[in-house]
């Protein structure tokens, strides 16, 4: 590993010296183990939503950079690839502990330059953890299979081999969790390497992760991070040094990452948008139906692909639950991210806000009944330049406006009323998205048949956001995932590794048993009848 006690992901002379500029920091990336500074001369704006600041610039790497940085992996993967998994390990059990003393800082961090509230920010970093201590355990998890005797004399063994370099395109909501969570601990824990593209507008958190990846030990070119506009991440899925890629983001990029990346010979996981519904059934326990709506649609401002944009409500309990939501929703606080006080934190930029009012505007246009509007919040002293949208709530809602059908990303809730469990069910199956999809009731019978018979790939029976642990995989369906494995769990260790079967026999120190012989088959037919049949 290179000596990083002077490099840092910014161009400055210490941190202390970040925490008193009063200029935007100016970011490098790392290739190779090195902090390096771009020669472009195109750097994007990263602001600390709370306030509008602009805190840091992020290069969008040249073409050359790129390519350098994927030989950077290309060049370390050889080494790590035959490092036993067992020493690979021991990275990501010193990154476990890193973590676990750098929390505070790295939430603190999430928080300012993306907007997720404290106790959100830190739960980012804490989802990095869970899996970082999943892919602890991929001596385990890379076994294969034997069979001894599988046909006379002959014996089978099935392994699980590390490919080569991946690339990470990791999207801006959540900038811990997915790209140093989903992405990066099992790729290397398997014995490849990773080309990290983090969010342009929220890099630090990546960056700063970096540097505990190598404080951890990881070698130089294992892990390598950049930031660069779409020409230039065009590389990553053309590239032959590229074997597959993994992405989060719009349905629109997804498909052209998967059609792109896959025809050019590569697994590819796109992982896209969603629409959400919840089913709320009459006997439903009001009021924690109630706050559990409130946290699944407000929560990180509602830039989640988990997030619950949508109920779908019994007519005989929907003007009740709009009642106690709407009361939720007013009580509200918004402010800044990093304050432990702050109900909801702003959106991440000024341009994502626009886009989330303009879909409000939409909403009234298209004639759903603004029971809240959020366009024009209150905010504290410190924060009239940040980018806060409050809770916003439409009711009677049809299938026919696009406000209820197309993600939004803000914290804007549409309410859909149907008269009974089997309208419900058939309204949210018609979507083209099948990410989650939440069931409130105290009834046995509709929550096993609504399990069943959901398109949604993740699935909560009273559970607002059911986002699985990464020991089970995110399976998202429909619109919202193109693949066939899907991240974390066992399908994560299987999309970052190739099976091999080796079939062997051993020949006698004689020849007496040999028959003169050999068939077509050369012996691996169990079932092929013998002249004696």
């Amino acid at each position: 590993m290179s000596d990083t006690k002077k490099e840092r992901y910014f161009i400055a002379e210490n941190l202390s010296d970040v925490h008193a500029a009063t200029e935007p920091v100016k970011l490098k990336y790392c290739s190779g183990g090195k902090w390096l500074e771009s020669k472009t001369d195109k750097y994007m704006p990263c602001y600390n939503p709370s306030t509008g600041e602009v805190i840091a610039m992020a290069p969008q790497c040249t073409a050359d950079e790129v390519e350098a940085t994927i030989q950077a992996a290309a060049d370390a993967y050889p080494a790590w690839s035959e490092t036993p998994v067992s020493k690979r390990v021991q990275v990501l059990f010193k990154m476990k502990t890193l973590l676990d003393q750098h929390l505070e800082e790295l939430t603190y961090l999430l928080a300012k330059e993306q907007g997720k509230k404290w106790a959100e920010a830190m739960g980012d970093v804490l989802k990095v953890a869970e899996v970082v201590e999943f892919a602890c355990g991929a001596p385990h998890l890379m076994k294969g299979e034997s069979l001894m005797n599988v046909s006379t004399g002959y014996d089978t063994v099935l392994y699980h081999h590390p490919i080569g370099v991946f690339a990470g395109i990791a999207p801006w909501n959540f900038p811990a969790m997915i790209p140093q969570g989903w992405m990066t601990p099992i790729c290397i824990a398997t014995g490849n390497c990773m080309v990290l593209k983090a969010a342009s507008f929220v890099p630090q958190s990546s960056m700063r992760f970096m540097e505990l990846w190598q404080e951890a030990g990881i070698p130089d070119g294992v892990i390598n991070l950049i930031t660069a506009g779409r020409n230039e991440a065009e590389i990553l899925l053309r590239h032959p040094d590229i074997q597959g890629v993994s992405f989060v983001g719009s349905t629109s990029v997804g498909k052209h990452i998967y059609t792109t990346a896959a025809a050019n010979g590569k697994r590819v996981q796109a992982l896209c948008e969603a629409k959400n519904h919840a089913l709320v059934l009459r006997d439903c326990k009001m009021e924690r139906t109630a706050m559990g709506i409130m946290n699944a649609f407000c929560g990180c401002a509602g830039e989640r692909c988990m997030a619950l944009p949508v109920i779908v409500v019994e007519n005989a309990i929907a003007d009740e639950m709009v009642s106690l939501i709407k009361k939720h929703a007013l009580e509200m606080n918004l402010g800044k991210a990093y304050e432990k006080s702050t109900g909801m934190g702003p959106l991440v930029n000024e341009g994502h806000r626009q886009y989330v009012l303009d879909w409000i505007e939409t909403g009234v246009k298209e004639g759903a009944e603004l029971v809240m509007d959020g366009r024009n919040p209150q905010v504290p002293e410190g924060c009239e330049d940040g980018f806060y949208v409050g809770p916003t709530i439409f009711d009677h809602v049809t299938e026919e406006m696009s406000v209820g059908r197309e993600e939004i990303f803000g914290p804007v809730l549409c309410i859909k009323r149907v008269e009974d469990f089997e309208e419900g069910l058939s309204l949210m199956n018609a979507s083209r998205f099948a990410n989650g999809s939440v069931i409130y009731t105290q009834n046995g019978y509709y929550a096993r048949e609504f399990a069943k018979r959901t398109d949604g790939g993740m699935v909560g029976i009273n559970v607002g956001i059911p986002v699985p642990l990464g020991i089970f995989g995110f399976t998202g369906h429909k619109q919202s995932f193109f693949g066939d494995l899907h991240v974390m769990g066992k399908d994560g260790f299987t999309f970052f590794t190739e099976s091999k079967c080796v079939t062997n026999t051993w020949f006698s120190e004689t020849e007496e048993s040999f028959s003169g012989k050999v068939d077509t088959w050369d012996g691996t037919i169990t079932s092929m009848p013998t002249d004696d049949d």
